[in-house]
């Protein structure tokens, strides 16, 4: 690992003059202003050559492999970029005509960004408004830390996949069934029974559907990798259709591809979403280049952070697990295999955090690899283990009680949701997968079903108490990018028209392999 406090010494230089002010989603090739505040490519600019490969300059395979840190920024500026109509911008599903018990899209609405959505704090992939995709609606959720959940996820899987092998191949050994438990990561997903004859008996597997795939993404687990969520929310949120998504496609038939972030998708084990249908005016709207930096920028998007620590909030942790909510929000996990590129740890600090008492470190996980093709050389993920701390999830599904239950628009009723992570929770209210609570002693009193017994316990603590562990829960953050100082751009409280200019960000152009080109 190679640590950036080297660089510190760079941010009074002429490289970090030359950038722009940070800002969101407009087009400064498409409105020009003053301050030149923006994204400073075209969007025709962001595609380059396509996808291509690893020696066609320019291209997502090429920035991702060689030039990662310009391909995270390009896919933060995607992320933020004000899609139009002549970019292929809506309609929403069906222009909202047709049977919304089948087609959920109908109910989604457009948006003419994925910030538009997932938007707080300023710039960030945070939490965002409620998108009517059932009669009570869903509470956008942020997307920090959004990665390490594929991972993780993905890991467990892997885990869990594994145990049922081994219960088949003992089971034709013995010539007898054999039950294993399903434990993975701290979590315990029941126990599978494989027989001689190579089937194998899921009746008692809990918390995951009986194909063992842990699904990371949406309220009730229903997806499992970031691309699927990205094409499916170009096309339900935004109307762009990526319809020639090379590795949706191929999964979504039964084939096994490796997205560009490493995330293998295999059809004959998974069953993967197609992408949309072209659109019927402008068919493909969504180059393949834009889905990868996309996929690429929330791999490697940050993690939550934490704020101030005391002895209230380490009382509130403490009392947070005896009173069992520690059973279903595990605190730490850990990865076998860290695809990432970056990861910044951000923590309260009011002497160097110049504007809003945080400040990030940033940290580089690549090594790199000379091809002799003459161009720039290969950066490639360290692959280490990597301890995740303060996520407070198990991936599994749970009955919360009657509080917790979604109608949908059929009539029925969605009674089982993942554990939310609760890395975040300070700063991303309203809470529930719906926004239907509006603080966090609310939504921890509408907890019952398989968490009623720590519900009860949370409410007969005593006041004090109560107050502790809402303590703890608030000093687990997001925080805005652009805001925050870090090891990358410290900042100058001494700057004219500070805060304006010179508060400090997690500048990333830093690393690019050219600083002076700037996205």
């Amino acid at each position: 690992m190679k640590f950036l406090g080297n660089l510190l010494a760079l941010t009074g230089s002429a490289l970090l003059l030359a950038t722009n002010v940070h800002s969101q989603m407009i087009d400064n090739t498409q409105a020009t202003n003053t301050a030149a505040a923006g994204i400073n490519k075209s969007l025709t600019d962001e595609v380059g050559p396509g996808r291509g490969n690893i020696r066609i300059p320019g291209s997502s395979m090429y920035l991702i492999k060689r030039d990662p840190y310009r391909a995270v920024r390009r896919g933060r500026q995607l992320f933020q970029r004000k899609f139009t109509v002549a970019q292929g911008l809506g309609p929403i599903e069906n222009d909202g005509i047709g049977d919304i018990n089948t087609d959920l899209a109908i109910g989604a609405g457009v948006s003419d960004s994925c910030a538009g959505c997932h938007s707080h704090p300023r710039g960030s992939a945070g939490a965002g408004g409620n998108v009517v995709t059932r009669p009570d609606s869903r509470d956008a959720p942020h997307l920090f830390g959004l990665g390490i959940k594929e991972m993780l996820a993905d890991e467990m899987t892997t885990d869990l996949r594994a145990i049922r092998g081994a219960s088949i191949a003992k089971a034709q050994k013995t010539k007898a069934p054999v039950t294993l438990t399903l434990f993975t990561k701290g979590v315990q997903f029941g126990t599978i029974t494989g027989n001689p004859d190579g089937t194998v008996d899921t009746s008692k597997v809990v918390g995951v559907d009986s194909d063992l795939r842990i699904k990371p993404f949406f309220a009730e687990g229903s997806a499992i990798s970031m691309r699927e969520f990205i094409v499916g929310a170009l096309h339900k949120e935004m109307g762009l259709e990526a319809s020639s998504d090379p590795d949706l496609l191929t999964a979504s038939k039964g084939g096994r591809v490796v997205t560009p972030s490493g995330m293998v998708l295999d059809g004959s084990k998974d069953t993967i979403s197609p992408p949309p249908a072209p659109d019927a005016n402008n068919g493909n709207e969504i180059d393949p280049a834009v889905v990868d930096d996309l996929e690429f920028y929330l791999l490697n998007y940050f993690k939550p952070g934490h704020y101030q620590q005391t002895a209230i909030t380490q009382r509130g942790r403490a009392l947070f697990d005896k009173i069992g909510c520690g059973s279903c929000h595990l605190d730490n996990m850990t990865i076998k295999h860290d695809r990432r590129v970056a990861d910044v740890e951000t923590v309260y600090d009011p002497v160097n955090g110049i504007f809003n008492s945080l400040f990030a470190t940033a940290s580089t996980l690549y090594y790199t690899k000379d091809d002799g093709s003459g161009y720039p050389v290969l950066k490639l993920p360290l692959g280490n283990r990597f301890v995740v701390q303060d996520i407070y999830t198990d991936f599994k599904r749970h009955d919360l009680g009657a509080n917790f239950y979604e109608r949908n628009w059929d009539g029925s009723m969605q009674t089982q949701f993942l554990t939310r992570p609760l890395w975040g929770v300070g700063t991303s209210g309203p809470y529930g997968h719906d926004g239907r609570s509006i603080n966090l002693n609310d939504v921890i009193l509408r907890h019952g079903g398989e968490s009623l017994s720590s519900r009860n316990s949370y409410a007969a603590l005593r006041p004090a108490d109560q107050d502790a562990l809402v303590a703890f829960l608030n000093s687990l953050v997001l925080f805005p990018p652009d805001d925050t100082a870090s090891t990358l751009d410290p900042g100058d409280r001494t700057k004219t028209n500070f805060p304006q200019f010179g508060h400090g960000s997690i500048k990333l152009t830093l690393l690019f392999n050219d600083a002076t080109d700037l996205e």
